[in-house]
């Protein structure tokens, strides 16, 4: 079992900006990692849930990335989140996979995700249909 610890990823800026997600909740199986915002609705959430069911494994992991902006109304500013990003991932693996499949699996997975895979990229950075 993986302790929670903080982890930092780098974002697509033209100079890449790392954002560190700090444990806030951990529980057996689920732990929540936050990027602290100046208000707590505008931070970015990571969670990141197991399972064994039956002959199963199930890693979910979602992301929200909340888009925070002050509104003025009567002369007060209160923070909104007019929309948010979000990602749901889930991996499933049976209990006779290799410590390699797995591997192979969540690096392929990765990979598919770089900007340099322009099918999967366009599709979901630049919102294109595939054709």
């Amino acid at each position: 079992m993986a302790q929670a610890a903080s982890i930092t990823v780098n974002d697509r800026q033209a100079t890449p900006v790392a954002h560190t997600f700090a444990p806030r909740q951990v529980a057996p199986g689920s732990a929540l990692f936050v990027e602290s915002a100046s208000v707590p609705i505008g931070e970015k959430s990571l969670i990141v849930r197991t399972a064994k069911k039956g002959t199963r494994y199930t890693t979910r992991i979602t992301f929200a990335v909340p888009v925070l902006v002050t509104e003025t109304v009567n002369g007060v500013a209160v923070p909104t989140v007019p929309r948010s990003s979000f990602v749901d991932c889930t991996f499933r693996f049976d209990d006779t996979s290799t410590l390699q499949e797995r591997k192979d699996t969540v690096g392929m997975f990765a990979n598919m995700l770089a900007a340099t895979q322009t099918v999967i990229d366009g599709s979901v950075t630049n919102l294109e249909g595939i054709w």
